[in-house]
């Protein structure tokens, strides 16, 4: 007769300490793969707006000012100065959010640059600048 030979007690502590060990080193740097993920994202949005921002430049000889702000790469401007060679379907499909949700902030002239294209980042606060992700910054 064969007899059947179970794991014991120590050899199952084991494996448990084991796993929660690779558990601790492991899940926080998977937790943190998201935001990085949104930061990247937001780079790129970025870049993809100051290419639409070029291009408006190009057509009308001018960015757009800031109180018709990224608007203006979507539908043709009504307040002045509105854009004589302003190209019909538009710069940009939509306006885009950042991947927290808020509108990019624009700013011509801006404080980096001639204009500056930024999101706040995950903290979503204007005072933060560590965590805004601006053209500046390409």
């Amino acid at each position: 007769m064969k007899k059947n030979r179970g794991f014991t007690l120590i050899e199952i502590l084991v494996v448990v300490s084991i796993l929660a060990i690779l558990g601790a080193l492991i899940v926080p740097k998977i937790m943190d793969r998201p935001n990085e993920a949104r930061i990247v994202a937001a780079k790129q949005d970025v870049s993809a707006i100051m290419a639409a921002l070029k291009l408006y430049k190009l057509d009308n000889g001018r960015y757009p000012t800031t109180e018709q702000g990224l608007k203006a790469l979507v539908e043709k401007p009504q307040a002045a100065p509105v854009p004589m060679n302003w190209k019909s379907g538009g710069y940009l499909e939509k306006a885009p959010k950042d991947p927290w949700g808020a509108d990019y902030v624009y700013l011509n002239p801006g404080a980096h640059g001639e204009i500056d294209v930024l999101s706040y980042g995950p903290d979503g606060q204007a005072g933060a600048p560590e965590t805004q992700i601006g053209s500046w910054q390409q």
